[in-house]
């Protein structure tokens, strides 16, 4: 098997070959590997004691082992979208009026959607391996057994989502675009700093928590029914993921001296700056010839971007409150991005035992075909 090293992740998008058409399909010994290098100091922790200290944990612990899902049978790969249809609802575009859209056939702007939807799923597919990293680190510097087995669970969770949003972007949309330079620059400060609590904060409580709002997002708005289905076993393991990290993050904060708490605390801001940066998708408009600062600025402008973005840190704002990780000094600095209103939103740590619990609505075309 290929595999080609660089020294970052390639900027083109990348199309992959007809899906439909055998002929066309590579071979796994076609397939050439692209991997970037990172190092790490990672400071790692055995555990002596194994007996469950943490009932919330193991609780999340056995609920992912109970309600695994598995990408093959129980997906329904069949449903194909018309590629001649845009993916998402109309009513949510914030280009309406501004000159290169408006300038744009019917045609194009279906296209144009098309890229937009494949550029929000190919930042969940890169999301979700730097959270796949994450979580297999988690498993050696988590300083607890409950958390080590919580955290290789979860490594497992991340790995069918990458498997799931990989193969529907390859076999039905057919091309890919790159990670977004804030969301890399976010996973790469994760993965590379030795804490492991900056990684539990980091991903956690920040890339996770945006994550799972931004799926309930992607749910409301997708007209494709096989990526809203894909979508919504992921947030079940979200969920639990996000349950996870203000669980058990909230008595370790506690612990913690005034001054660490504002360094953790200034982390987190910096890290919702970066993911109010990644919502844009600036490689399409330069994939389409759009001037990328004027086009960024609608979107930061648009009413429906407004409310959608203050949307996603819905989740994030009340698990950093939750935790005590709104401090004083970084109070008026959320004030300032505008989503400082949400703290008091319901948080993450009041578990919905019942829901996590309910029976995935799953498709087995096994049993399909047997009836």
């Amino acid at each position: 098997m290929p595999i080609q090293f660089v020294d970052g992740p390639p900027r083109e998008v990348k199309f992959s070959p007809n899906a439909d058409d055998p002929a066309a399909r590579m071979n796994a010994k076609d397939v050439q590997q692209i991997a970037e290098i990172f190092h790490t100091p990672l400071t790692g922790a055995y555990v002596w004691n194994y007996e469950e200290a943490d009932k919330k944990i193991r609780k999340l612990y056995r609920l992912g082992k109970e309600r695994n899902w598995n990408a093959d049978t129980d997906v329904d790969w069949s449903i194909t979208f018309p590629r001649d249809e845009s993916p998402v609802q109309e009513m949510f575009n914030p280009f309406v009026g501004y000159a290169p859209f408006e300038k744009m056939t019917p045609e194009q702007r279906v296209d144009f959607a098309w890229h937009q939807q494949c550029w929000s799923l190919s930042q969940f597919l890169h999301g979700e391996q730097g959270a796949l990293l994450v979580a297999s680190q988690l498993v050696s510097c988590a300083p607890t057994y409950d958390a080590k087995l919580y955290a290789a669970s979860q490594a497992f969770d991340e790995a069918r989502h990458v498997e799931a949003f990989g193969r529907y972007i390859n076999e039905k949309i057919g091309f890919m675009y790159p990670v977004d330079r804030h969301l890399k620059s976010l996973l790469d400060k994760i993965l590379t700093d030795e804490r492991w609590d900056l990684k539990f904060i980091g991903m956690q409580l920040i890339v996770e928590s945006l994550a799972l709002a931004a799926f309930n997002t992607q749910k409301m708005i997708a007209k494709d029914k096989l990526i809203a289905d894909i979508v919504d076993l992921v947030i079940r393991d979200e969920s639990r993921h996000v349950a996870f990290g203000v669980t058990y993050m909230e008595d370790f904060v506690k612990a913690l001296s005034p001054e660490e708490i504002e360094d953790r605390a200034q982390f987190a801001y910096e890290a919702c700056v970066i993911m109010r940066e990644r919502i844009i998708g600036t490689d399409v408009f330069a994939y389409f010839g759009w001037p990328e600062e004027a086009s960024r600025q609608v979107v930061l402008e648009a009413k429906i971007m407004d409310e959608f973005r203050k949307l996603l840190f819905t989740r994030i704002m009340p698990n950093l409150k939750k935790v005590g990780l709104i401090t004083d000094k970084v109070r008026p600095l959320y004030d300032k991005l505008g989503v400082l209103e949400l703290e008091n939103l319901g948080h993450d740590g009041e578990i919905d035992w019942a829901e996590l619990a309910a029976p995935l609505p799953l498709f087995r075309p096994a049993d399909s075909a047997a009836e």
